[in-house]
């Protein structure tokens, strides 16, 4: 993801623009010197510094491995990088780079998050019911995607807030819990999220709620945004 994914530069909605345009199925391949291991049935089948990362329109990305390092595991050639193996994902039980199992796909170079304390308003309502009301956020800004904000718990009506069965998860910010909010025997279902135990780069917004505007009436002072009424009654 980043380089191909949203508003990324690769992407097919970039935020900016090449001058002269880019191919359509411009490839991008780099070297990947970290330390890079899969696990089968316990076993380690593959541990390498030698990958290459491969970005590539509408996939996601991918490590690709030198022939001989994969073993036995089902692997296809990387086409524009002779002498190179792609190993699908699901083919072993754990993929570890420096220490850390991952999940779904490789952590990109090219990701950056930024957790920044701010004044920008949140208001967040559903019917006549106010969940939140502060000017004490956090911004997230993250590569390709848009900004969002995130509010302490402590400043948030989490007495109508039921933990859902919902969970996600995101290689910069962790797992993620759902929220479905309670009003009136009415069951709002997943109206926020929070990171219980983000990695580092994500750890300011550690067990904060954001809000999801397309569940709940949410009234967010974000760069470019309209902010219009929310729908709630004070």
């Amino acid at each position: 993801m980043t380089l191909y994914a949203g508003r990324g530069p690769l992407g097919r909605r970039p935020a900016g623009r090449f001058f002269p345009p880019i191919p359509e199925d411009l490839v991008f391949i780099e070297p990947h010197p970290r330390r890079i291991q899969a696990i089968l049935k316990g076993h380690t089948v593959i541990d390498t510094e030698a990958a290459l990362l491969v970005h590539r329109r509408d996939h996601p990305l991918s490590y690709a491995f030198p022939v001989g390092v994969t073993g036995d595991l089902p692997a296809e050639p990387v086409s524009e990088e002779p002498g190179y193996v792609r190993v699908p994902w699901d083919a072993v039980d754990h993929w570890i780079e420096e220490g850390r199992v991952l999940v779904h796909y490789p952590p990109n170079p090219y990701h950056r998050v930024d957790c920044l304390p701010t004044t920008r308003g949140l208001r967040v309502g559903i019917g006549t019911s106010v969940l939140v009301d502060t000017v004490d956020t956090v911004i997230v800004y993250e590569t390709s995607l848009a900004p969002r904000l995130y509010v302490n718990p402590a400043l948030v009506r989490t007495d109508l807030l039921h933990r859902s069965e919902t969970i996600s998860y995101c290689n910069y910010k962790g797992y993620a819990t759902y929220w479905s909010a309670v009003i009136g025997g009415q069951v709002f279902t997943d109206v926020a999220w929070s990171y219980a135990d983000p990695p580092p780069e994500s750890f300011a917004i550690a067990g904060f709620l954001s809000f999801d505007e397309t569940r709940a009436n949410v009234l967010a002072e974000l760069p470019g945004a309209d902010t219009g009424d929310c729908g709630c009654e004070t």
